[in-house]
């Protein structure tokens, strides 16, 4: 099935000016600007208000893992930046999720404004099956974690996952069509592989389900990151 899709710019990089161009360069045709560890470690709450101030949805990959009331807390600091979509580790299990579920949805309505999805991280795309089972020491298959994580999120009643493109037709088959999926591992037909084992081409990505693909190198690392979303936009829709 294809659908629509939006793209994602992770912005994996460490300086208000690089930000500020991929900004004004790609606003126009990018949906969700991501910050991730790196950007939020070095600029803190300021680099999501100049991303918001742009007019552009923000993703705030922060990817939450404690104890539930610790996460819960800090999904209330997060909720009141106004970001669009903020992360949790799955594998904190149903109280975690669930504690940080209320703590969005609880902030939110106290504030008068709009809760941002929460979305729970199932397995990251830089492990694969080796990984899991002789360093994690999870038995199976990637795919088998993926989707008990996934199921798991969908208990807990959060709006979607972020999994690996070769997961989503299997999410979505069993989580249904409101689930939201948010794919890294993201490489179009031109990119390198670099360090993500899990991986697919944008347009085989959408036609497996998901709703939002996240792209970083191939774009911010282009010479030309306005041309990079152009041939990434005619290789969703070819």
């Amino acid at each position: 099935m294809k659908r629509e899709a939006k793209i994602c710019l992770a912005l994996d990089v460490d300086s208000l000016e690089d930000v500020s161009f991929l900004i004004r360069e790609l606003k126009n045709s990018i949906s969700i600007f991501k910050v991730g560890l790196q950007l939020y470690c070095k600029f803190g709450n300021k680099i999501v208000e100049k991303i918001k101030k742009a007019g552009v949805e923000v993703f705030l990959d922060l990817k939450f893992l404690d104890i539930p009331n610790t996460v819960a807390n800090a999904c209330r600091v997060v909720t009141n930046l106004g970001v669009d979509i903020i992360n949790i580790h799955a594998i904190g299990g149903m109280e975690m999720m669930k504690a940080a579920r209320d703590a969005v949805h609880e902030e939110a309505n106290k504030n008068g404004i709009r809760p941002p999805k929460l979305i729970g991280v199932t397995v990251l795309t830089s492990i694969d099956k080796m990984i899991l089972n002789k360093e994690m020491r999870i038995s199976g298959g990637v795919n088998k974690q993926v989707l008990h994580l996934a199921q798991l999120a969908q208990e807990a009643t959060l709006d979607g996952v972020v999994a690996s493109p070769l997961e989503t037709k299997l999410i979505r088959k069993v989580c249904g069509e409101e689930f939201l999926i948010v794919t890294p591992g993201i490489r179009p037909a031109f990119s390198l592989k670099e360090d993500q084992k899990r991986i697919m081409t944008p347009s085989r990505a959408v036609m497996a389900g998901t709703n939002v693909l996240v792209i970083g190198r191939p774009i911010y690392a282009s010479p030309n990151p306005r041309q990079a979303v152009e041939e990434i936009v005619k290789e969703i829709s070819s």
